[in-house]
């Protein structure tokens, strides 16, 4: 692994300045998997965000899949709206969630399963079904693989007995991972608003037809597992880092657009399982008036009956549970149930004199 400094150079992740991305090269695990796996801990503690690299997803099973999601996105409002509403999943426009959260984009959200996917591919490529089904599918599997190689690795670099039991909870047949493709449009292209009428990027830049504020995608943290993105060429993506090491407030860091990269950020369920090791990392999108930006997300989550509780290689004396043991179905629900940029980890704290945790994930 090895991390551009602001100059351009090269460093060692033990000189990693503040405000800057690392960048994990994935191939160097056949050659040097032990001080990968430490690298990939460290990245998840400082930052909970990382680029990723030769990362063994190939690049025909990404191009097949973006021309797939440009090709719907490019279909008239009225065909669209016939894969939606999103309840979660589907189609949807502007409105994210049932909170009042709102950006300026359309999206799909899937379920990464091969028959749910199936039951949209009809509505969303009508001609050819199971065009959309391959390039789905194929992509599915792609990522997840890496998913895998990722938490196995973080596993090997925590120590765990078993460093294969973050991978097997995203690999379990009754995962509830999701894929989610978003579509930011430029400002000449018209988006439906949550009141009915329509309105641009340049409406939401100015406040008027009822849109506020240029944010793609406001400012959240992710409460999966882990969340695998990769997007076109179009900057927009931002994430909350530290400024400084003197005091100085926490500051959002442009991340450069790389479509032939993975950025991979921690989720809420994995700091919790890590005890708060791993941190969940804040980030948005923000809206462009000059270039659309299309980017699809692989959420790796566990099975809804999943207890996700703090691993006992985690928890010691000094280092006491920080969460109570819950299930991904309780915390989903905390999820719909507040604002994007909710701290929905707060409503799981376990009690402070709660200091050893024997329990084990299933």
């Amino acid at each position: 692994m090895v991390v551009p400094s602001a100059s351009g150079r090269e460093m060692a992740p033990e000189s990693l300045p503040l405000g800057i991305i690392p960048v994990v090269d994935m191939s160097s695990a056949a050659t040097g998997r032990g001080e990968l796996a430490h690298q990939l801990v460290r990245a998840c503690a400082e930052r909970g965000f990382f680029k990723a690299v030769n990362h063994g997803v190939p690049p025909r099973v990404s191009a097949r899949l973006d021309a797939a999601s440009s090709a719907f996105f490019a279909r008239p409002a009225r065909a669209k709206q016939a894969a939606g509403p999103p309840d979660p999943l589907g189609y949807g426009s502007r409105n994210i969630g049932a909170n009042g959260d709102v950006g300026e984009l359309e999206y799909l959200i899937l379920h990464a399963d091969p028959t749910t996917v199936a039951s949209k591919a009809s509505v969303i490529d009508a001609e050819d079904p199971s065009r959309f089904s391959v390039a789905v599918n194929e992509y599915v599997d792609a990522v997840r693989r890496l998913a895998c190689q990722v938490l196995d690795l973080l596993g090997d670099g925590l120590d765990l007995r078993d460093s294969s039991s973050l991978s097997r909870l995203i690999s379990a047949a009754n995962s509830d991972s999701l894929l989610r493709i978003n579509h930011y449009p430029t400002s000449t292209a018209n988006l439906q608003g949550p009141d009915g009428r329509t309105c641009t990027v340049e409406d939401a830049k100015s406040g008027s037809n009822g849109a506020k504020g240029s944010i793609g995608f406001g400012e959240h943290t992710d409460p999966q597992i882990l969340s695998l993105l990769r997007a076109n060429d179009a900057d927009g993506l931002q994430v909350l880092l530290p400024a400084d090491g003197h005091g100085g407030g926490d500051k959002w860091v442009q991340v450069p657009a790389d479509p032939a990269a993975f950025f991979i950020n921690v989720g809420d369920l994995l700091q919790a399982l890590t005890n708060g090791r791993l941190v969940s990392i804040r980030h948005r999108v923000m809206a462009s008036t000059s270039r659309s930006r299309l980017s699809t997300i692989y959420f790796a989550a566990p099975p809804l009956h999943a207890r996700i509780s703090a691993l006992p290689e985690t928890v010691t004396a000094g280092t006491p549970r920080r969460y109570r043991p819950f299930t991904w179905s309780e915390y989903k629900k905390a999820m719909y149930a507040h604002r994007l940029s909710h701290n929905r980890l707060d409503h799981f704290r376990a009690p402070d004199n709660d200091a050893t945790d024997d329990d084990t994930n299933s």
